[in-house]
């Protein structure tokens, strides 16, 4: 990696324009996936790795065209060339799995090879077990294991134990890498006075850099969200929380950006069931200084938002069709990420949901065209770019799951 400067993180909005951000593509740890135990690594289906990937490309291709694009794998080698950062964590991973017999096994690989272990897996097909030590088939998801927050990178406490070697890599990356410079907080470890709750990637969303938003459902718990009240109290200031409510079944709704996200300064995509329905509630925190002022009930997240002086005009997923709004929803329907106000990426498939940010002002953009330079985004106002996702939808996650934003620049509100 030839980077020309080191990167200082610092995210203060959902929708500014992007500088920097980290992508891991589906690799051969996607096939490492069985009927047998997709449902341990939190898979309803198990997903075709070719097919995977070749979808990715031109997701991938338009963020090179767009910003600057650090790959996982290219961070995790970089720290892994310090001997005793490669010992600590192989450490760890083997203590926390309780595979500790693998570790002189695992520090003998030369760093390449320790960081696809790491990833893939390592296959020894002499034995019943084939993989001895399990692959990470969640990682192309790379927003739920760590977010970045002002200027810190975040590392999540998973609610499942079988997604902790993301962050435990992660954190290792953050505090070790020559490319990138910033303190990394676990806020559970750091706010909570026992250790407990989760908080995940997918429920945080910066609206502006006074408001975040955090869901609070099967993904993130209510100590969680605990832990980034307190976090918001350490920095001083006016700072407001907004919490919403999620369903904890189907699995489609396991983070808050799966049923809203932020499209432009003016413009949100929302699945209506959830996002306006009294069903749910939200909670509105305002933090004073370094203590709670208020705390009250909203109506819905957007009349929230509306009070705090950030009107947003909703797009709905399936265009509000009572028919089409739960299919493609299910298929991440509103799950986009946005990499400048107003230009936005995401799945193709969901055609009545593109079909409605057209008629809202969005042009549609093919993800191929962008990728290959044929067309450019700069060229337009508002844009969704649209690629083809048949195969990554079938994981559970959409653009801005699979996106891990370093650094964006501030948005003139």
């Amino acid at each position: 990696m030839d980077y020309f400067r080191c990167v200082k993180p610092c995210v203060e909005s959902e929708i500014g324009k992007l500088e920097y951000v980290i992508l891991h593509a589906p690799g051969k740890e996607i096939e490492h996936m069985t009927p047998e135990n997709a449902h341990k690594f939190l898979f309803s289906d198990i997903l075709n790795y070719r097919e995977a990937l070749e979808n990715y490309r031109d997701f991938e291709g338009s963020l090179q065209k767009i910003t600057n694009v650090l790959h996982f794998k290219d961070l995790l080698v970089d720290v892994l060339k310090d001997n005793e950062v490669k010992e600590s964590l192989v450490s760890k991973i083997c203590e926390r799995e309780n595979l500790q017999y693998l570790k002189e096994l695992l520090c003998s690989f030369d760093v390449d090879k320790l960081a696809t272990a790491l990833i893939e897996g390592y296959d020894n097909k002499n034995l019943k077990e084939r993989y001895i030590f399990p692959p990470i088939p969640n990682l192309f998801f790379m927003r739920d294991a760590s977010f970045t927050m002002y200027n810190n990178v975040m590392i999540s406490k998973m609610a499942t134990t079988v997604r902790d070697r993301e962050t435990m890599i992660l954190e290792t990356i953050f505090k070790h890498s020559s490319i990138i410079d910033v303190e990394a907080i676990n806020p559970i470890y750091r706010y909570s006075m026992n250790g407990l709750g989760s908080v995940e990637g997918g429920d945080v969303e910066i609206a502006r850099h006074d408001i975040i938003l955090s869901g609070c459902g099967a993904r993130t718990s209510k100590e969680g969200v605990q832990a980034l009240l307190e976090h918001l109290k350490s920095l001083g200031g006016v700072r407001h929380l907004i919490t919403q409510e999620l369903p904890l079944e189907p699995d489609s709704f396991i983070h808050l950006d799966m049923v809203f996200t932020f499209l432009d300064k003016d413009r949100c995509m929302a699945y209506k069931p959830v996002i306006m329905s009294d069903q749910f509630k939200t909670v509105h925190y305002e933090v004073k200084g370094h203590e709670y002022v208020k705390i009250k009930e909203e109506n819905n997240l957007i009349e929230a938002l509306a009070k705090l002086g950030m009107p947003l005009e909703p797009i709905f997923c399936g265009g509000g069709d009572d028919y089409f709004g739960p299919r493609e929803q299910w298929h991440s329907g509103a799950n986009f990420f946005a990499f400048a106000p107003g230009k936005v990426l995401g799945y193709a498939r969901n055609y009545n949901t593109i079909e409605a940010l057209n008629q809202n002002g969005f042009e549609v953009l093919k993800a191929a065209d962008v990728a290959s330079g044929k067309v450019s985004v700069d060229n337009y106002r508002r844009c969704v770019v649209a690629f083809e996702g048949n195969e990554l939808s079938r994981g559970g996650g959409g653009a801005r799951c699979m996106t891990m934003p370093l650094l964006r620049q501030p948005v003139e509100w």
